[in-house]
């Protein structure tokens, strides 16, 4: 399986797209974000009414567009990407 990545506004963008074999719509879209500083997040799911879909390489293009969304959210909006220390 290959990985697809871009960087959006200074972070890279990993799509983490998990399999379920055996299902009508076996592939669960999901991203890791790394931030210019080289902290990364843990996986963030797609929203649950998006989350599955019947091909790979449509789970990660929308994978990659929510860490996309993500990032904007961050950057423009101050929500938080990255759990703090306890």
């Amino acid at each position: 399986m290959t990985m697809m990545q871009c960087t959006h506004r200074d972070h890279l963008i990993t799509a983490e797209v998990m399999e379920y074999p055996g299902t009508p719509t076996p592939w669960a879209g999901g991203c890791r974000i790394t931030d210019p500083a080289g902290h990364v997040t843990r996986r963030m799911p797609l929203p649950l009414e998006h989350a599955f879909m019947d091909e790979l390489e449509k789970a990660q293009r929308l994978s990659i567009a929510h860490g996309k969304w993500l990032v904007d959210q961050h950057l423009d909006h101050g929500r938080e990407l990255f759990q703090k220390a306890a």
